[in-house]
C-alpha cells in the first residue's frame, strides 16, 4: 500500500536522488530500507532481509520502489505523469476526480440517496457497476467501482444518506454482488471507516454485504487497524475467526493463550503491531515468548513505517511501552517516514512521561 503523497509542485530529479539513496541504505543494511523494499517491489515480498541482500538492487529496482510508495504502478508512469500537468489531483476529492460524467452521476444518486434515480441509471447503463475509476498517488482506494463509494472512506462528504443501506442493495442487485472482489474491498472500507459508525450505518452495511457474500474474516485487520472495535465485535458475529491478531486486538488474552504458538509468524508479528497500537500489554509478552520480533518493522496492515514500540507511544500506552521494552524493543529505531524515533512520536503527541522513560534507554542500530 502506498505510504507517500506526492507535492501540489514534485520534482523528478529529487525522486531519483530517493532513489539512489534507497540503494545506498539497503547495501548499508538499513532496517527500513529492507522494509520498503519488501512492501514496494514484488521480486522481493518474500524475502527476509538477508535473502533481499544477497539480491542484485539495480537502480531501476529502486525507481519501482519509490513509484510505488507514491501510488504510481511503474517508474515511467510516474515519470510521465510530472511531466504532464503533474500533481492536479492534490487537494481534491475523489468526486472532483471523477473524469466520466455518467459514474459521476452514479456517484452523486449514490450520495444523495437517491436510490431511484440510481436505480434507473444502472439499469440503463449496466455497464456502470463494473466501470472501475483510477485515482493514481492515493495511499488505498485506488481502482473502485461505484459499490465501494458506499463505504465514505477515504472520506468524500464526511456523511452518508440515512437510506445508505437501500443505496448500496442497488448496487448489489444490479450487479455488484457478482464482483467478489468488490465485496471484500467495501466489507474492509465500511468495517474501517469512521464516518459509518459516526452515521449509525456501520453494522447495517457490514451485515448486508455479508448476506451478499463477503468475507466477515477478510475485513477484521483493517477494522482492528483503525480501532473500529464495534465494527470487529460485528465481523465476529457474522462468523469471522478469531484469530491470534484479533484477540491480541481485542486484549483477549484467554483467546490469545489457547492459539499461541501461531502457525504463522507473521500473524504473531501482526499481532504484536495491533496489542501495541491498542495498549494491550497483557498480550505483548506473550506474543514476543511466541516469535514476535519488537524491534522489527510492522507488517503490511499494522502501520508499516513504524515499529510497535512507536505505535504505542504515539498512542500513550505506558504499560505496552513497558512491556515492549521489557521484550527487548529498541528506543533508537527511527521510523520510516520521519526518521523520528518513539521517544519523538511520543513527545509530538504531548506523552511527555513516555518520551523520557524512551529517552533513557540505551542502544545502537546494527551497523552503526
Amino acid at each position: 500500500m502506498p505510504t507517500k503523497n506526492l507535492p501540489p509542485v514534485a520534482d523528478l530529479t529529487h525522486l531519483k536522488h530517493q532513489a539512489k539513496d534507497l540503494r545506498k541504505s539497503l547495501a548499508a543494511a538499513s532496517l527500513a530500507a529492507f522494509q520498503r523494499t519488501r512492501e514496494f517491489h514484488p521480486r522481493f515480498a518474500e524475502m527476509s532481509d538477508a535473502e533481499i541482500a544477497g539480491e542484485v538492487f539495480s537502480l531501476s529496482d529502486a525507481q519501482l520502489v519509490i513509484a510505488r510508495e507514491y501510488g504510481y504502478a511503474s517508474w515511467p508512469r510516474l515519470r510521465a505523469v510530472l511531466a504532464g500537468a503533474g500533481n492536479d489531483a492534490a487537494g481534491l476529492i475523489h468526486n472532483d476526480r471523477i473524469d466520466d460524467p455518467l459514474f459521476s452521476r452514479a456517484v452523486d444518486f449514490l450520495d444523495a440517496g437517491q436510490a431511484s434515480l440510481l436505480k434507473a441509471l444502472l439499469a440503463q447503463h449496466p455497464g456502470l457497476v463494473t466501470q472501475k475509476m483510477f485515482f493514481e498517488g492515493d495511499n488505498y482506494f485506488t481502482d473502485p467501482v461505484l459499490l465501494e463509494f458506499i463505504a465514505e472512506n477515504p472520506v468524500r462528504q464526511g456523511r452518508m444518506p440515512e437510506n445508505i443501506v437501500e443505496v448500496a442493495r442497488v448496487i448489489l442487485e444490479a450487479g455488484g454482488a457478482q464482483n467478489a472482489d468488490a465485496l471484500e474491498r467495501t466489507l474492509g472500507l465500511v468495517a474501517s471507516g469512521r464516518v459509518a459508525r459516526e452515521m449509525g450505518q456501520q453494522e447495517d452495511l457490514i451485515d448486508l454485504l455479508v448476506s451478499y457474500g463477503a468475507d466477515p474474516g477478510g475485513a477484521l485487520v483493517s477494522a482492528l487497524g483503525h480501532g473500529e472495535f464495534g465494527a470487529v465485535r460485528k465481523l465476529l458475529d457474522c462468523g469471522a475467526p478469531m484469530t491470534v491478531v484479533a484477540a491480541a486486538g481485542l486484549g483477549d488474552r484467554e483467546a490469545l493463550a489457547g492459539m499461541l504458538p501461531a502457525p504463522e509468524p507473521e500473524d504473531v508479528q501482526l499481532a504484536l503491531a495491533v496489542a501495541a497500537l491498542h495498549g494491550r500489554a497483557g498480550c505483548i509478552a506473550e506474543l514476543i515468548a511466541a516469535g514476535a520480533d519488537p524491534n522489527r518493522y510492522n507488517p503490511p496492515g499494522g502501520h508499516s513505517h513504524t515499529t510497535a514500540l512507536h505505535s504505542a507511544a504515539l498512542a500513550g500506552h505506558v504499560s505496552a511501552v513497558r512491556a515492549l521494552v521489557a521484550g527487548g524493543a529498541r528506543a533508537d529505531i527511527p521510523d520510516i517516514h520521519h526518521q523520528s524515533t518513539s521517544a519523538g512520536w511520543a513527545r509530538f503527541a504531548g506523552h511527555v512521561e513516555i518520551a523520557e522513560f524512551l529517552e533513557g534507554q540505551s542502544g545502537n542500530l546494527p551497523g552503526e
